[in-house]
């Protein structure tokens, strides 16, 4: 019994070897496929998140702008159109005809 102790200590610290073998090549697995799928991203020229983010606020911001702008036209509009006084209607012009042309004086 006491033969066996010694064999299944070694085959635990060869297990843990392994394991902890394994467990760094997986780390340095996903560190390659990170740094791989950043050069196919950058050569595809996408935009990083956090620009895309301070490009969204910007554009969320000029949206709000613009709708209170809008409000602001529609009212101007309307005080505008209630301050316009109606026009009457004007009696129609009697067209006036060009005055004929002087004709050429012939040369001499």
């Amino acid at each position: 019994m006491q033969s066996q102790k010694p064999f299944f200590d070694d085959l635990a610290r060869v297990a843990s070897g392994a394991l902890g073998a394994l467990s760094g090549l997986r780390a340095e697995m996903e560190a390659m496929v990170r740094q791989q799928f950043e050069r196919v991203t950058t050569g595809l020229d996408m935009v990083p998140r956090e620009e895309f983010e301070v490009v969204r606020a910007m554009a969320a911001k000029a949206r709000e702008q613009q709708e209170i702008l809008e409000e602001r036209v529609k009212a101007l509009e309307t005080r505008l159109a209630a301050s316009e006084k109606p026009k009457t209607p004007a009696s129609p012009k009697t067209p006036v005809s060009p005055k004929p042309k002087a004709a050429p004086k012939p040369k001499a």
